[in-house]
């Protein structure tokens, strides 16, 4: 096919921007999560999964309006750099995602794992200190200025993972195998999708260039509603987010056998 009209069918609103295919589907497959999310928890009674629901909705819901915003291409800025010859267009709206969101995505197996608010909140805030970063080597001026942020963002991050791998799975490991179950699981997804995104910054148009904007915002997209959405529905499936309140009731034998 033709290069040139394939771009042109990408480019869905007319305004010279290939990459506007991907964030419209990005932003219906968060709308399609947001949904089901909230039609699987519809009257659910158990106070500690409303909480899960609760955040887990928030995550694709927030997600969809950022996505939503960068395809008319009002989260989208241009950043001049010094020894390029054209200025870089910069989605800022995906660092706002994913400043709300990915705390939320913590906090779930913060929960999870019951640990203490300090621990919750040293986590949560070095997961902003990441994101902002990220954001200001984005928007920087100089390759020098950009490279050190990103060192100082991908610092953070493994910080993050620090915590999750250690304080918190440690914590995890005193609750019961249905929720270590479900906290390594998801851990395992945060640990691996999270680890593509510096990289992929790295080597794409905010970094090295190696990647283009079109097929950066698809990895992108890939990478968002996976860690979102898969991470949602691996989550409220589980068991793991029931309370006391849905645990099941003892049979008549093992009451018997209690009273003997």
């Amino acid at each position: 096919m033709d290069p040139i009209a394939l771009q042109a069918g990408y480019d869905l609103l007319g305004d010279g921007r290939p990459e506007t295919l991907w964030l419209g589907i990005g932003t219906l497959l968060m709308l399609i999560g947001t949904f089901y999310f909230i039609a699987r928890g519809w009257g659910v009674t158990d106070k500690e999964a409303r909480e899960y629901y609760a955040i887990t909705i928030l995550v694709p819901g927030i997600a969809s309006a950022a996505y939503l915003s960068m395809f008319f291409g009002i989260g989208l800025t241009t950043v001049e750099v010094a020894g390029m010859a054209e200025p870089l267009e910069i989605y800022y709206a995906r660092y706002a995602d994913w400043l709300f969101t990915t705390p939320l995505l913590l906090l779930d197996l913060a929960l999870l794992a019951k640990v203490d608010r300090v621990t919750i909140g040293t986590l949560i805030g070095v997961d902003a200190l990441m994101i902002v970063t990220g954001l200001i080597g984005a928007l920087s001026h100089t390759p020098l200025a950009r490279y050190t942020w990103w060192l100082f963002s991908t610092i953070a991050f493994l910080f993050v993972l620090y915590y999750l791998l250690t304080s918190l799975r440690s914590a995890a490991k005193q609750r019961s195998a249905e929720v270590q179950s479900t906290f390594n699981t998801l851990t395992a997804l945060v640990a691996v999708l999270w680890t593509a995104y510096p990289i992929l910054w790295i080597v794409g148009t905010e970094g090295a260039g190696v990647v283009g904007l079109g097929i950066e915002t698809l990895a992108f997209m890939v990478l968002d509603v996976t860690a979102k959405v898969g991470f949602g529905f691996v989550l409220l499936r589980s068991r793991a987010i029931l309370g006391d309140t849905e645990a099941p009731e003892p049979s008549a034998g093992a009451d018997a056998q209690a009273a003997d």
